[in-house]
Parts: C-alpha cells; structure tokens; sequence
C-alpha cells in the first residue's frame, strides 16, 4: 500500500491550492489522516488532521482558518484545501495515514508534493 499525493505547484501569495492524497490499497476508512509538511532546513510539521469518520478535524495554529482537510472514504482520497496561501507556506506537504490494528501502529507515507508561494 502506498500514498500518492499530487496538486502541488507554484502559487502566488493569496492564492489557493487543493491537495489531494489518494490511498488505493488500504482500508481506508479505519485510518486517520494527517498532512504534513517540511520546508527546507525545518523540521516536519503536523498541518492538519482528519479521523478516520470524518467527524473531527484538527490543524495547526499557523493553518487555522485558511486550510481545509476533508476525505473521502469511498474514493479513498484525503484534501486539503489550502486558501490565503503564504510564502511561508512554501514546503513539501506529505500525506501521512495511520491506524491501530490491535497490536501495533500502522503507517504509511506519501513522497510529497511541492507548494511553492511567490512571484
């Protein structure tokens, strides 16, 4: 199994852009969902979070407000709508799955796509 994200690119400030994560392989409904992201010389950062029903979502404080993370259990793809963008939110943005299956964790990692926010 394997996550695959995509609709990264250049943006300039203010604009927007919606990532998607798709997860064909895993039973996707049971796992909670999470984007991350790591810019270059930082350390990865928790973005946004989603339960495997959908029925919380969390983010973080930099993010609050302007991004969106949303699923969908029956294409087996996560979101994340991202509004207002900043050059600060220049950054790999990683899709990260995750779910207890009674005897340990189970985790699984996309490669990234790029968000690049400037002129």
């Amino acid at each position: 199994a394997r996550l695959v994200e995509s609709g990264g690119g250049l943006v300039q400030p203010g604009g927007s852009l919606r990532l998607t994560c798709e997860a064909p392989g895993l039973i996707f409904k049971k796992y909670l969902m999470m984007w991350y992201r790591q810019a270059p010389g930082k350390q990865r950062e928790l973005v946004a979070k989603i339960t495997s029903d959908a029925s919380s979502t969390t983010y973080d404080a930099s993010v609050k407000g302007r991004f969106t993370i949303s699923r969908d259990n029956e294409r087996q793809t996560v979101y994340l709508q991202m509004n207002s963008l900043k050059v600060d939110d220049t950054a790999l943005y990683i899709c990260h799955g995750r779910r207890w299956n009674g005897m340990r964790w189970q985790d699984y990692w996309g490669q990234g796509t790029q968000v690049t926010v400037g002129t």
